[in-house]
């Protein structure tokens, strides 16, 4: 099988691998615990945490470990809403969000909060001058993705902080798609709050972190049994937790190499395909696009039908977002840039990363082709 889905989960890394098993049998100690095991745990703890904290310019206080990005999407919307004035009641976002994000925002419009949306161009960008127009002094919290899931189109999010400035608004990103890959600075782009994944860059999986601006006032969901202010509590994932950062050493020890080899791959691909079938369609922004996400779809064909054929060709690829993936709904993301229902269902997403390869993209040009062809003799 040929795996195009790197979006959706990686596999573990080699050295990733090598480090969680060191750390879970050697320090498995609980790094609250005061004894001499629960103490190296809690120095393995704190290392990770400087190294993930130095890679998006951010201080090491800020950043928390959770069981995830959908976890720390929650935590830090909520935490930083919660210790706001009860009369900022407006929260701004895009329908082209992470469903972590979009259940948290439903979740929030029962609790007195109003969802107020943020158009996206055709290209799947933001809407600058919309989503100045929404903003106003009732506006609690911006949240937008900066790297989205499905196009790849990658948000302009040091503009929007700009924007921002002075306003007394919160700002919160979900980076999961561009951590370790594309550079962060939650300092220089004015955000308060961010979530990462480990699992997204060959990391174990339920592993992640959120990040909130020390500066930034945030309020606890429990209160602690000794009054700490914790935004997480229970056992840290010691192993997972050391796993993380090797993983995400070895992305930004590579981050250039890495970038510029896929960029390559999809390049190649991106042309061969269409000039193949010029009923094949690229979606979102091809100036601004991560090279790790290609978004596309072929006229006239289901995205399901492609992806399951795809798939008994030995070619993993999806529909979109893995947590969209099973819903009847056509692509969120779609239909955000103005598609119909019909052009929407016709989504398929392919996703890059390590062990893909020129010699296996003339694989899968070659499968892709072959899957096209055969549905325009089935209709012809």
């Amino acid at each position: 099988m040929i795996y195009l889905d790197f979006a959706a989960s990686t596999p573990i890394h080699p050295q990733a691998l090598d480090v969680y098993t060191q750390v879970t049998t050697r320090y498995f100690g609980n790094a609250s615990s005061l004894h001499d095991q629960g103490s190296s745990s809690k120095q393995i703890v704190d290392a990770s945490t400087k190294v993930i904290a130095s890679v998006i310019n951010g201080s090491p206080k800020g950043l928390t470990f959770t069981s995830g990005a959908t976890e720390s999407n929650f935590l830090a919307i909520q935490a930083l809403l919660d210790a706001r004035n009860n009369d900022r009641k407006e929260i701004v976002s895009t329908r082209m969000e992470h469903s972590s994000v979009i259940n948290v925002l439903e979740r929030l419009s029962t609790q007195g909060y109003q969802i107020r949306w943020a158009n996206v161009l055709e290209n799947g960008r933001v809407d600058l001058d919309h989503l100045n127009t929404l903003l106003s002094e009732k506006t609690a919290l911006v949240t937008i993705q900066h790297v989205n899931s499905e196009l790849g189109v990658i948000q302009p999010i040091k503009e929007i902080g700009s924007m921002l400035e002075h306003k007394s608004i919160l700002f919160h990103s979900d980076c999961v798609q561009s951590f370790g890959k594309i550079p962060l600075d939650v300092m220089d782009w004015g955000l308060d709050s961010i979530s990462i994944s480990a699992h997204k860059i060959y990391g174990p999986k339920g592993v992640g972190a959120v990040w909130i601006n020390p500066d930034t006032d945030w309020k606890p969901l429990f209160k602690d049994y000794d009054q700490q202010k914790s935004l997480r509590f229970g056992t840290a994932n010691t192993p997972g937790i050391a796993s993380f950062a090797a993983a995400t050493k070895w992305m930004i020890s590579n981050q250039q190499s890495e970038y510029e080899r896929i960029s390559n791959i999809r390049y190649e691909l991106v042309n061969k395909l269409v000039k193949h079938h010029p009923r094949l369609i690229i979606e979102g922004s091809l100036e601004h696009q991560s090279p790790y996400i290609l978004g596309i779809r072929y006229t006239g064909l289901e995205g399901q039908y492609l992806m399951l054929e795809c798939s008994q060709a030995g070619i993993a690829i999806s529909t979109g977002s893995a947590c969209q993936v099973g819903s009847d709904s056509p692509n969120r993301s779609m239909i955000a840039i103005g598609k119909s229902e019909e052009e929407a269902r016709q989504f398929v997403r392919l996703s890059f990363g390590l062990g893909v390869n020129q010699v296996q993209i003339k694989e899968i040009i070659a499968k892709i082709d072959s899957i096209l062809e055969n549905h325009l003799k089935k209709i012809s």
